[in-house]
């Protein structure tokens, strides 16, 4: 896909691939922007970050006597929900539950990372299996819908299925591995970066292009985990990997030689339908690079440098013949011959914009929240 007054930023690799970039007289973009002026002053891993760990970790403990478990951990079997968990067993001294959705798409490698954490960590996993029938109608849904958004219905398994669980056995701390560090250049809006689960949304596609029920398929709206869970029920979602030094390779190094854990080649690939969505759907289908906000996050941390990221965006992150591979095999996972994913491939290209929605609603949160300072990236 070609950009008219095409332009990247001086500083990182975001370009105008985003509609609505802007650059400052330095030719520097408004993510490095938000960075400098936003994120890293109010980011401290050093002393007053230890402090407010040791803090945080004292709280949860005091409200989980008791109770079998003191918090609850998302875990995918990636980088950053594993490191969380490790930091929440052994540097706060917490008595997580590690909790996983499989949705269907775990790659093998992932399913060995989450036993080798459970296994080192001596933590107990509950694991939360997704009705595939529903899984695959919903996300052959959204393949038919044509919107660059296809990680959306895996989104809304994960976030949801956590949510409800915790919700039903009144657990009120929620770990997460969301963080500054390898995530502080959020992916816009445009390249399938949707604001939050929008049941409006979800019911509309389904509703269009769906073929069954969704019976089972746990799906809480961003609105009702965010005022009605956490303000209301007094949920509290923590970010630990924002109080500590998180440097993704001595990270992986670090999990690699404690528990034999398995570094990916790049970020989401513990997925395989993620892994297959970002390197080659909505690359080719419509000209998005979610590895440009990724690189670029690691550029504004002092992780990469912009030489290494341009040389690494050049190509893809699979090799041809894999990525033509794993084409097929999504398509007979969800029951589509090679042909008909081909036909939804080159079929008309849509945006959310075409359905119901209610982004301006959920806009108008994410905005109070950045006004508050209780959201410090970009989001748009």
């Amino acid at each position: 896909m070609t950009y008219l007054n095409y332009q990247i930023c001086s500083h990182c690799i975001m370009d105008t691939s985003d509609p609505n970039i802007t650059f400052d007289g330095r030719g520097r973009c408004d993510y490095c922007g938000n960075f400098n002026a936003t994120i890293q002053p109010n980011w401290d891993t050093d002393a007053g970050g230890e402090q407010t760990l040791a803090q945080l970790a004292e709280r949860i403990k005091a409200d989980g006597q008791g109770k079998d478990f003191d918090c609850i951990i998302g875990l995918s079997g990636g980088l950053d929900s594993s490191y969380a968990a490790y930091i929440a067993k052994e540097k706060m001294g917490l008595r997580p539950l590690l909790f996983h959705v499989d949705a269907g798409w775990n790659t093998d490698q992932a399913v060995g990372n989450i036993e080798k954490l459970v296994d080192g960590l001596g933590l107990e996993l509950f694991t939360e299996v997704i009705n595939w029938e529903e899984m695959k109608d919903l996300q052959t849904a959204f393949l038919r819908s044509g919107i660059p958004d296809q990680d959306l219905p895996q989104d809304g398994a994960f976030f949801s299925g956590l949510y409800k669980f915790a919700r039903q056995y009144k657990v009120k701390h929620i770990i997460t591995g969301s963080n500054f560090s390898t995530e502080c250049c959020r992916e816009p809006e445009e390249w399938g970066g949707y604001l939050g689960i929008d049941t409006t949304l979800f019911n509309d596609i389904h509703r269009q292009f769906g073929q069954r029920p969704l019976e089972s398929f746990p799906l809480t709206d961003i609105l009702v985990y965010k005022l009605y869970y956490q303000k209301i029920l007094g949920m509290k979602v923590h970010h630990p990997l924002n109080l500590v030094p998180y440097v993704k390779k001595d990270a992986e190094d670090e999990l690699n030689q404690r528990f034999g854990w398995q570094r990916f080649q790049h970020k989401h690939h513990e997925s395989r339908f993620t892994r297959f969505y970002e390197d080659y759907w909505l690359p080719r289908r419509f000209g998005f690079h979610k590895r440009r906000a990724h690189f670029s996050s690691l550029i504004m941390t002092g992780q990469m440098t912009r030489e290494a990221a341009l040389e690494r965006i050049a190509s893809p992150e699979m090799d041809e013949h894999f990525l033509k591979q794993e084409f097929e095999y999504v398509a007979h996972k969800l029951d589509l011959t090679v042909d008909e994913l081909q036909q939804i491939f080159e079929g008309p290209k849509k945006t959310y914009r075409d359905y119901r929605n209610k982004r301006w609603l959920i806009g108008l949160g994410t905005t109070v929240l950045r006004t508050l300072g209780l959201e410090k990236r970009h989001f748009r």
